[in-house]
């Protein structure tokens, strides 16, 4: 009716309000027409974040859609080269992601959305059917690839040629995708005032979930401005260095700690700390209560400082030194259920 009626045309800035106005007189749910007036939103980074349900839905969907179908014709920003405003596209993905707590596993709309796009602009006779089925297992399957080797299945016969060259192509279109939200999220946090190897600390090439990645962020930004944080990442980086010296010498390190071969208090209160934040981490990091388990492993800093002021690592009795060697891998594998402490600066 909007279109229709020329009146966003003579009046651009009523673009979206007037759209509502339309949908409530034509007796519209209050949600559809308030999704309707906040479809393109946000249009800044300063611009409002819709709320509602609906409204997040439908500004999602289009801004996501608008992504993967110029990342399907490879049509991407180059530069400062930018004429479809993609950056404040996926920035506003972002926003309406995290200021209403939303968990998307990007990688897989990429790849479902990606297909589509290139099976739309396929030019062959199947191309119905196959439409039809990949909405079908996706919907069945909810993930791309036991989907893709589904819809390969349904078709009789041998599946065109082209079906094979799309689904192979895709992994590198929504890998790439997928990069680009990152660069996008990184200006976003550091904007924010996160460090940038903060951000490394937690981002990972495969991180699909911008909320966790972000909540996670968080959380080291603030652990790392507190003494017991900057302490714990000088610790932990002690013992990675020490194990990383001694995995390229190829030296044997025990698979599991052996508490009967301690020989000092500082090993025994090391591992005993650490079994207890291990549990209690892994609690919080399930309830994704971030900072409580930065909190819980910054609870290794006073044991981690004993233990190396008072134990040689490099012991002369073989068994002693892989089990004392185990002991710090277990710092590692701790401290990297949230982060990468590797990639803080000293």
């Amino acid at each position: 009716p909007v279109l229709q009626s020329a009146m966003v045309i003579e009046f651009p800035e009523v673009q979206g309000k007037m759209g509502r106005r339309y949908a409530e007189r034509a007796g519209e749910d209050a949600s559809v027409a308030l999704a309707i007036e906040e479809h393109y939103k946000p249009l800044g980074p300063t611009d409002d974040v819709p709320t509602d349900p609906v409204s997040v839905t439908v500004a999602l969907a289009d801004k996501l859609d608008t992504l993967t179908g110029f990342w399907a014709i490879d049509e991407k920003p180059t530069g400062s080269k930018d004429p479809y405003a993609l950056r404040r596209a996926a920035l506003g993905v972002i926003r309406l992601l995290l200021e209403n707590g939303v968990r998307v596993q990007l990688d897989r709309l990429f790849d479902a959305q990606i297909l589509l796009c290139e099976i739309d602009t396929a030019d062959d006779d199947d191309q119905a059917a196959l439409l039809k089925a990949v909405l079908h297992e996706i919907a069945t399957h909810g993930v791309f690839s036991a989907a893709v080797r589904a819809i390969i299945d349904r078709i009789e016969g041998d599946a065109p040629e082209w079906v094979e060259k799309i689904t192979g192509h895709k992994p590198d279109v929504s890998d790439d995708l997928l990069s680009f939200f990152h660069d996008r999220l990184k200006v976003f946090l550091k904007d924010e005032g996160v460090r940038h190897d903060v951000i490394d600390a937690v981002l990972t090439r495969h991180s699909d979930d911008l909320l966790a990645v972000t909540l996670k962020a968080r959380a080291l930004q603030k652990l790392v401005e507190t003494d017991d944080g900057e302490n714990l990442i000088q610790g932990y980086r002690r013992a990675a260095n020490i194990l990383s010296a001694e995995e390229k010498k190829d030296t044997k390190i025990a698979e599991t700690v052996d508490p009967d071969l301690f020989e000092t208090d500082e090993e025994r209160a090391l591992f005993e700390t650490l079994e207890d934040v291990e549990k209690l981490a892994t609690n919080a990091i399930e309830a994704e209560k971030y900072e409580e388990a930065m909190s819980r492993l910054a609870s290794l800093r006073a044991p981690i400082d004993a233990f190396f002021e008072t134990v040689h690592v490099n012991a002369e009795d073989g068994k002693v030194r892989a089990n004392r060697l185990a002991l710090l891998a277990r710092i590692r594998a701790a401290t990297a259920t949230v982060a990468d402490l590797s990639r803080i600066g000293g």
